[in-house]
């Protein structure tokens, strides 16, 4: 009972962020514009210092483990494949769509929800794993999309012209830069001024509770109208394969620490981002299908993520299947 007591007390905050968010958002009418400089604040300013705090005390030691990083994107890529080919079969090979869904069974909260979700789990030894798969999980994704949707005829450009606007959003993302300064910090040794410092910490605290917040109120302005048929095969993929695909990788290909697979695992289970949405909305494609895969997905972690938590948090799960 105490066990099942932390565990709510640990997930709670966190959904329940969301369903305030939904709830404000469904029943206070108030015009979707003003939801920008929230997105701002959280893209350029918020979510930037709580990943340059995640990683600049860290040792370089930590941020180098590329078998980590080789184990961790693997997944993510084959959970990616997997859903393409859900979505082309699905949409009849309509290649553009099976685009967004592959991004939808794949592309975790890891953004929003992950790192103060794993860091309160497992605390701060977490931190670098989080820091990694953030980063190289977006330089995937971020990566395969704009091809995908050349090769499908959605870009109308070349391929040095995609090529070089992927390499420009990769490298100057507000993300990538703050991971970039927090590296840099790291190996100088950078300590930052006391009004500085306090500055990005209130920032980083910041973060976790508005991004959630703005979860629920977008996923509320936004009505699933219907439930497209491959849905529930992509909340499956991205809530219970994808996790289960990284614990098995990370098993078989390394011999990592507890709480690095620990938190990769956490990171996988994580409920579809926010950030399908926009992807959608800015190839004005597959928009409800992405709205449906967050709401659900959403909704579904509620019982799969806790699951997850829950066996993390008992000991339960083993952090190598083959010892």
């Amino acid at each position: 009972m105490a066990e099942l007591a932390s565990l709510f007390n640990l997930v709670a905050p966190f959904f329940g962020l969301i369903v305030l968010g939904f709830a404000v958002g469904r029943y206070k009418r108030l015009p979707e514009e003003g939801l920008a400089w929230m997105q701002y604040f959280l893209i350029y300013i918020a979510l930037p210092a709580l990943f340059y705090r995640l990683i600049a005390d860290k040792p370089l030691s930590e941020l180098s483990n590329w078998g980590f990083v080789g184990a961790t994107t693997l997944a993510t890529f084959c959970v990616f494949s997997l859903s393409f080919l859900i979505g082309l079969k699905s949409t009849h090979g309509h290649m553009p769509q099976a685009v967004m869904q592959a991004v939808a069974g794949s592309y975790s909260n890891i953004g929003y929800m992950g790192p103060p979700l794993i860091l309160a789990a497992l605390g701060p030894v977490a931190s670098a794993p989080v820091a990694l798969i953030f980063v190289f999980d977006n330089i995937l994704l971020f990566s395969l999309v704009p091809f995908l949707m050349a090769l499908a005829g959605v870009e109308k450009k070349g391929f040095l012209a995609t090529s070089g606007e992927v390499l420009w959003k990769v490298v100057t993302h507000p993300f990538n830069l703050a991971t970039l300064a927090g590296v840099i910090a790291s190996y100088t040794k950078l300590e930052l001024p006391t009004a500085l410092d306090k500055m990005t910490l209130w920032l980083s605290q910041a973060a976790a509770p508005c991004a959630l917040f703005l979860l629920g109120v977008t996923v509320a302005l936004r009505p699933m109208k219907s439930m497209p048929a491959e849905v529930p095969a992509l909340v499956a993929v991205k809530l219970i394969l994808h996790p289960l695909l990284v614990w098995v990788l990370l098993s078989a290909l390394g011999n990592f620490t507890d709480p690095w697979v620990y938190a990769a695992v956490i990171m996988a289970a994580l409920p579809p981002a926010l950030n399908i949405f926009v992807i959608s909305t800015q190839y004005k494609v597959g928009v409800e299908r992405a709205s449906a895969c967050i709401l659900v997905g959403t909704i579904v972690s509620m019982v799969t993520l806790t699951g997850f938590l829950w066996l993390v948090k008992t000991g339960r799960m083993a952090a190598d299947l083959f010892p």
